[in-house]
């Protein structure tokens, strides 16, 4: 990325925050999610602000280990750190905080969340067979509207919620148009540099600015492609990077990925392409958000199959040559569905996978540094 480009990604990031915080002044609401099972929509739908808050750094970790067990996920350690220290600002933005329960650890830590912010936890149905758990999950959706209108005073209408609908559909679409850049063989695009623009881009306020400069990313890219530049070449493994989400700060395997001399070309997991897919439009909003959402491949579904058809898709389209699975520690669901998707790899599409289990900090550098070099010499 042209630093031209990476300085007004990082302006407009920066910005944000002044904007949010100007916004909230006026009377704006905001409101916290840490999962993509929550409909963002219906954030948007009543002019409430949508903030992200998944925890992705280390440094919270250790204020959490004070109540949270020492063997628990990073991801969740780090979110209740986040809380806890009282140095996220969107978490203290948020007048209201969407939770979930896609595993045990979680849905205990936001029990200890509720002292820090108002909570509404969604019970996720444990599969997606629509017979059986699309009529408690729609109610869990409805729910989550009705808090939405008592929080923010705006009732959602069917018109209000179709018109953020479009909105965010238009962002995914802007988003899958930054990640489809390494589909191209050689990527123009790096993948420590598709992580950043997402992960930046989630947090704006403003989803038209963010939509813009995508868009403009894209072009840039697409302009180097053309121009037949690449930091790659032909001959430069293509790995996918499968399971848990990722962000600036628990991006390591990725980095180590790069420096060791692979092409991260794509995100399997909900900070990359699960978070890919068109919501339509019709009278009954609701039903299409429950069914769209209910369909997402987290691992605490079971059975899974969505997340095999899109690793088939992605490997497909992206030219993999290899994948990583990552897992973080004490991730039980994704941990066990390894094995299932290494076989399925194995049997049915002839690659090589590397599980790896880590949590976030640098101790096991060096460690999966080995075992990443080694698996890229097999590629």
């Amino acid at each position: 990325m042209s630093e031209a480009l990476f300085k007004t990604l990082q302006q407009a990031f920066e910005q944000n925050v002044m904007d949010i915080d100007t916004l909230k002044k006026e009377g704006r609401k905001a409101i916290g999610c840490y999962c993509l099972y929550s409909p963002v929509e219906l954030i948007v739908a009543a002019d409430a602000i949508p903030l992200p808050l998944c925890g992705t750094k280390n440094d919270p970790v250790s204020a959490a280990e004070e109540i949270l067990p020492r063997n628990l996920c990073p991801l969740i350690k780090s979110s209740y750190g986040f809380a806890a220290l009282d140095t996220c600002p969107f978490f203290r933005f948020s007048d209201m905080i969407v939770a979930d329960t896609t595993c045990d650890g979680k849905k205990k830590m936001f029990e200890l969340m509720q002292q820090y912010k108002e909570v509404h936890v969604l019970q996720l149905p444990q599969n997606q067979n629509t017979a059986i758990s699309l009529e408690p999950w729609r109610k869990e959706v409805e729910g989550m509207k009705d808090r939405i209108e008592a929080v923010t005073g705006v009732t959602l209408t069917t018109e209000k919620i179709n018109r953020a609908i479009d909105l965010l559909n238009r962002e995914r679409d802007a988003k899958k148009a930054v990640m489809d850049l390494a589909q191209l063989k050689p990527s123009p695009i790096k993948g420590s540099e598709i992580l950043t623009v997402l992960f930046k881009v989630g947090f704006l306020a403003d989803k038209e600015k963010g939509i813009k400069l995508m868009n403009t990313i894209v072009n840039h890219f697409s302009e180097i492609n053309d121009n037949k530049q690449s930091p790659y070449t032909d001959k430069t493994p293509r790995v996918l990077i499968s399971g848990v989400p990722m962000g600036i700060g628990s991006d390591k395997v990725a980095r180590i990925l790069e420096e060791a001399g692979a092409s991260v070309v794509g995100y399997e997991n909900c900070t990359g392409y699960k978070q890919v897919f068109t919501v339509p439009q019709n009278d009954d909003p609701i039903d299409v958000l429950s069914r769209q959402y209910l369909s997402i491949p987290c691992s605490v579904m079971s059975p899974n199959q969505g997340r095999l058809d899109l690793l088939d898709d992605m490997i497909n389209h992206f030219k993999v040559d290899g994948v990583v699975d990552l897992t973080w520690q004490a991730c039980h669901t994704y941990n066990v569905e390894s094995f299932s998707v290494e076989k399925w790899l194995n049997e049915t599409k002839g690659l090589p996978m590397l599980h790896l289990e880590t949590d976030y900090s640098d101790s096991d550098t060096e460690q999966l540094r080995v075992r990443i070099e080694a698996f890229l010499e097999m590629l």
